[in-house]
């Protein structure tokens, strides 16, 4: 083949795949919505109270609630009893398998597939399930990341059934598998999951939320636990494009990519209509989980162009987290069946809003109802003004803490800008708060701002009332009337990691709360509002730097920040860090939480996982670079400089101006390309324990800022070079074309 030929037919094979990229997406339909009644099959999928007093006995049904409501201890008589009967259950829908799911430090979900029969000896084979096999697995925990709290050569681990979350049935083409939510533990018992701490964290605060509230004459006999509504963002792009991108395909985000002349800017993309091919992949994920008993809520688009955003109804915060996770599941595997991809990368998309997981957080009980409820005087609610000062000062305390728990090299990249908060951890309370706790500081209260009625001015609509405060979508930890919303936990996280910090920290301040109260009150039940005034005026005196109302992205408030002394970690290797400080190590070893030998190993897979997922960045920056967008390039340069030639030798004037600056870029291009391989290469990726820190920050200090370098020159080209010569489906193409 001349070069003449083979310059044309790379041509013909890169304009080829990009057109039949574009060609599948405008050719796919939507798929049909199906009209049904959700009422019927709710919940139809799972083990749940109405299943479980169909097919338990009446003693057994008593014994197992008593666990789940009131947090006795498992009877083990009736294991064999209850596994029989969730097999029954799932057999006649069609199960032949079973498997403990347990969510390893990964952050992912895990399960270990075993079959319900067994030889019977004489050629044939038996249904069995018992409760040994119900109450615990064992599971091989050499390839799990344990930040040496075990050897690899020590591989045994443990999956123990997590009573309180709920059975379930998964469905797929291959059949229906029971799901048995466990914890996973370590041969010596130390955990390697992400649920453990979380019914840990919840026992701490249950302890000390209990003695504060028998101050105010509650004694409640239902545990107080936290509860959690979690917003998923996501992005749906169509599988096509993806596949024809590597580094969405491997790292989940673009590495490359030249703005498009659209973004967000237009403010037209949130709350518009969906298209009609995201609504049909919608309601089948929706349909899905609504039979796994997922109260699924609210779907919209999100702010930038192809984000969308699906929420559930609030629910006890462990149970949140299971269903998140389910969530995240059913994203991904409806995505593919309608020819779609979900990206839940943190940042996919430079220059647009990257995707979070709100955690609607509070605590409570059916008992005592939920305790951050300010109700219509929140100046006379005594009770509410404790709980609410209680995380005043938890914040204040452990903002390191809690912004360690949502450190990860994708979620840093979103922090901070396009919608994200900040890295400073921060509370907004709004005006009305902020003012009766002012009041209660300077000891004379006078009242609080109660709603106000809002007069349209349309006659046909009545006065409606509007809350006394507004929201601040700058603020990482925010009061939104009777829950906290943390906004930094990242889109592609398990949010148990900040559930498990919020707990902590929360019972730690309600601890120091029975304790400030209990000194006053000496047993005298009439000083308890002497009592309350002074510890409120303790938590303001003492904490109230952590109370900002303001704009969390300005340049004014992180020198302002730094003036009250809050921690400002923008980036994963500093943050994490905190795990094993020592107030941290003193605050989890106190509310038997994690052990110190925990929290270090957390810390060191945190920075594992950084240098991970940058050097797969990295490699797969440099192979695009070189085998995709250099080639590009060049190519397009000869064109010019034979098309500049050709016209010099007919005597027509050309203008040259187009291929120097090409010329210029594609050199710039080389010499990044080199200087990043260079520091690659040169980089420790996988270093000894003691020295992890030091590669981590070295990988933020050289490596990030080289493949930036290289992004902005690689973004330039694809300004320059010729749209068909082009390698990469462009921003324009993925997120305009649904």
């Amino acid at each position: 083949m001349s070069p003449a030929n083979a310059r044309s037919h790379a041509v013909l094979s890169v304009a080829t795949k990009r057109r039949d990229a574009v060609n599948t997406v405008n050719a796919h339909p939507a798929e049909p919505v199906m009209p049904s009644d959700p009422t019927e099959y709710f919940g139809c999928n799972v083990f749940d109270d109405k299943a479980m007093r169909r097919y338990l006995p009446k003693n057994v049904y008593k014994s197992l609630r008593k666990t789940i409501d009131l947090g006795r201890r498992l009877d083990p008589a009736i294991a064999d009893v209850v596994a029989n009967a969730m097999k029954t259950w799932a057999m006649e829908r069609g199960a032949d398998h079973y498997t403990h799911v347990f969510y390893p430090l990964t952050g992912l979900t895990a399960e270990k597939h075993d079959s319900f029969l067994d030889p019977d000896g004489k050629g044939g084979a038996i249904a069995q399930f018992g409760g040994n096999a119900l109450v615990q697995g064992e599971a091989d925990g050499s390839s799990f990341p344990s930040g040496g709290l075990r050897s690899t050569f020590e591989a045994r681990g443990y999956t123990a059934w997590d009573v309180t979350s709920p059975a379930y049935l998964m469905e797929s083409p291959a059949g229906m598998v029971l799901c048995i939510p466990t914890v996973f533990l370590s041969w010596t018992g130390i955990a390697l999951d992400k649920k453990t701490p979380i019914l840990r964290s919840n026992q701490a605060l249950n302890q000390q939320a209990t003695r504060v509230l028998r101050l105010f004459g509650v004694d409640p006999t239902m545990p107080i636990s936290s509860n959690g509504g979690l917003e998923q963002e996501y992005f749906l792009i169509d599988g096509t494009f993806v596949s024809a991108r590597p580094d969405l395909l491997i790292a989940g985000r673009a590495l490359f990519g030249a703005h498009p002349p659209k973004g967000q800017e237009f403010d037209d993309q949130y709350y518009g209509v969906i298209p009609s091919r995201v609504l049909g992949f919608m309601a089948d994920v929706q349909r899905q989980l609504y039979r796994l008993g997922v109260p699924v809520k609210t779907r919209h688009n999100e702010v930038a162009p192809s984000q969308y955003e699906i929420a559930p109804s609030y629910e006890s915060g462990n149970l949140a987290c299971d269903h998140n996770q389910l969530i995240m599941t059913v994203l991904r595997k409806t995505a593919r069946r309608h020819g779609m991809s979900c990206l839940l990368h943190e940042k996919p998309f430079d220059c647009i809003n990257g995707s979070g997981k709100h955690l609607n957080y509070s605590i409570g009980s059916p008992e005592v109802g939920n305790l951050f409820a300010p109700g219509d005087n929140p100046h006379e609610n005594a009770q509410f003004l404790v709980f609410l000062c209680s995380v005043i000062r938890a914040l204040h305390r452990h903002a390191g803490f809690l912004r360690a728990s949502v450190s990860s090299a994708s979620n840093d990249r979103r922090l901070g800008g396009h919608e994200a908060p900040p890295a400073i951890m921060s509370l907004f309370l709004g005006d009305q708060l902020t003012d009766v706790l002012e009041q209660f500081r300077a000891g004379h209260v006078t009242g609080s701002a109660g709603k106000r009625m809002m007069n349209v001015g349309v006659d046909t609509l009545p006065p409606l009332p509007a809350d006394p405060g507004d929201r601040n979508r700058t603020s990482p930890f925010a009061f939104v009337g009777n829950r906290f919303e943390f906004r930094a936990v990242g889109s592609g996280m398990s949010a148990a990691d900040s559930l498990v910090v919020l707990n902590t920290m929360l019972a730690e301040s309600l601890d120091y709360a029975a304790d400030f109260l209990e000194n006053i009150m000496q047993g005298d039940d009439s000083r308890l509002g002497e009592a309350v005034q002074k510890f409120i005026e303790n938590v303001m005196e003492e904490n109230s730097a952590v109370i900002f109302n303001g704009n969390g992205y300005s340049e004014i408030w992180q020198k302002e920040a730094e003036r009250r002394g809050l921690p400002n970690h923008p980036a994963t290797p500093d943050a994490v860090t905190v795990f094993s400080s020592p107030e941290v190590v003193e605050l989890c070893a106190k509310y038997h939480v994690f052990s110190r030998q925990e929290l270090k190993a957390r810390e060191d897979i945190e920075l594992e996982q950084y240098l991970k997922t940058l050097r797969t960045e990295a490699s797969l920056a440099i192979r695009m670079a070189r085998t995709q967008i250099y080639p590009a390039a060049v190519r397009y340069r000869q064109e010019l400089a034979a098309s500049a030639s050709s016209c010099a030798s007919l005597g027509i004037p050309a203008s040259l101006d187009t291929l120097k600056e090409l010329a210029e870029v594609i050199g710039r291009f080389e010499v990044s390309l080199r200087s990043l391989e260079e520091k690659t290469a040169a980089l420790v990726w996988a270093p000894a324990e003691e020295d992890l820190l030091d590669s981590a920050r070295e990988c933020l200090n050289v490596i990030i800022p080289a493949m930036e370098e290289l992004r902005g020159w690689a973004d330039k080209l694809e300004t320059l070079v010729a749209d068909d010569l082009w390698p990469l489906p462009s921003y324009q193409e993925m997120l305009f074309m649904k």
